[in-house]
């Protein structure tokens, strides 16, 4: 499938017009309808319901845009790659993907530094789950990626950043065991836990209180701090996380309590084994120069 084909259909899935993305894209009305018919039926399947002024995304459409952008960035990026070593300088754009930990402020740190000596590179910067960014990794949208211990990836290069992330419970401060200074695996049993849906880190619960997860009293699954802090808040459950997850959130209605026995893990710089750009390899040595023990 060509990839102008795929720039077409993404516009009009956009914009939910043909006449709109006929204009951005700057070709005529009647050429754009025709490559989307042709590609529906390529494809086999239309892509659109047609209502009067509007185009909306079938469930194949749905599919095919999730695709076509996965696609588009990957184009986007192989220009950018192969622009920036005929130009042999550093430019371009670094796609970074972190998860919530301490960790990302050294991100931040380096990216201001590139930055500063070199003004033509760009950054686009990812916040999500593990397991969110290290599927774009693999895919290749992402060029780096921050990630929690323990990494499960093939074909990967890591560097274990020195900084350590505690793990402990975020509890409201309403709840009976807001007072302690350390939670104890016999302080959480019956107590409702929310816990990230990653297995790793639900196996790290369990070792560490010594039971099976369905001995545990586990009263829901989240992704990202963020969506789980009204549910603490409104003493829904206990949420599991690490301390650097919650550092700068204004935290007026829970507290964190560390474990103990103490659970620490470190966040890892991941990058694929392949031919990186300047501008990405540039990174790397800076990480490498900074951290690597």
């Amino acid at each position: 499938m060509e990839i102008r084909l795929l720039r077409y259909f993404w516009a009009v899935a956009q914009e939910g017009n043909i006449s709109r993305a006929s204009r951005i894209l700057n070709i005529t009305q009647p050429t754009l309808s025709r490559q989307i018919k042709e590609l529906e039926e390529r494809i086999g399947a239309p892509l659109f319901h047609r209502e009067k002024n509007r185009l909306s995304l079938t469930k194949d459409g749905y599919f095919l845009k999730e695709r076509a952008e996965e696609i588009l960035a990957l184009d986007e990026k192989l220009e950018q790659a192969f622009s920036a070593q005929r130009n042999e300088q550093l430019s371009g754009t670094i796609s970074i993907g972190c998860v919530e930990a301490d960790n990302s402020d050294t991100v931040a740190m380096l990216l201001e530094e590139l930055i500063s000596d070199y003004p033509q590179i760009q950054f686009n910067l990812v916040t999500g789950t593990s397991d969110d960014i290290s599927d774009r990794l693999e895919k290749g949208i992402l060029d780096l990626a921050i990630l929690l211990e323990p990494v499960i990836l093939n074909e990967v290069e890591t560097l274990i950043l020195p900084r350590e992330e505690r793990w402990g419970f975020l509890v409201s401060k309403e709840m009976f065991i807001a007072e302690k200074e350390f939670l104890k695996p016999e302080d959480i049993k019956g107590l409702p836990i929310l816990c990230s849906n990653r297995s790793e880190v639900q196996n790290l619960l369990s070792g560490w209180s010594g039971e099976p997860l369905d001995q545990l009293n586990i009263v829901g699954n989240f992704n990202l701090i963020f969506n789980v802090l009204p549910l603490v808040n409104h003493k829904v459950g206990a949420a599991l996380s690490v301390e650097g997850a919650i550092l700068d959130r204004r935290l007026e209605e829970a507290v964190f309590i560390p474990l103990q026995p103490s659970v620490k893990t470190h966040c890892v710089l991941v990058w694929k084994k392949r031919v990186q750009t300047p501008a990405v390899q540039e990174l790397i040595n800076r990480f490498n120069h900074a951290f690597k023990l």
